[in-house]
């Protein structure tokens, strides 16, 4: 079975930072691309951010543009999302999603258990 492993989330203050992290297992993670959603409270779910199969193409929402930074290790199965200068319009539950390919991607075939980020003073 596919499972997908979030962590790393908390409480931080406007302008701190998180790294996000997602185990995989269940499927040969090196050849999917991987993506990042958050859903905040009372709103839709959105996505964030998507990484290739070998990590060398990477798609950002304008709203973390400059801010979050996605990757992965293949040989962790694991992927990653550095994010920097927080705001507390991120505050959301982050989740981990697969791909339906190689490419990145905002479509997702599983979606993991989330994290919950909150950003507040």
């Amino acid at each position: 079975d596919v499972q997908l492993q979030a962590s790393g989330g908390g409480l931080v203050q406007p302008g701190g930072s998180l790294r996000l992290s997602c185990a995989a297992s269940g499927f040969t993670f090196g050849i999917y691309g991987m993506s990042w959603h958050r859903q905040a409270p009372g709103k839709g779910a959105e996505w964030v951010s998507a990484i290739n199969d070998g990590g060398g193409d990477t798609s950002y929402t304008d709203s973390v543009k400059g801010r979050f930074t996605i990757s992965r290790d293949n040989a962790k199965n694991t992927v990653y999302l550095q994010m920097n200068s927080l705001k507390p319009e991120d505050t959301a539950v982050y989740y981990c999603a697969k791909g339906p390919g190689t490419g990145w991607s905002r479509s997702y075939d599983y979606r993991g258990q989330g994290t919950q980020v909150t950003v507040s003073s």
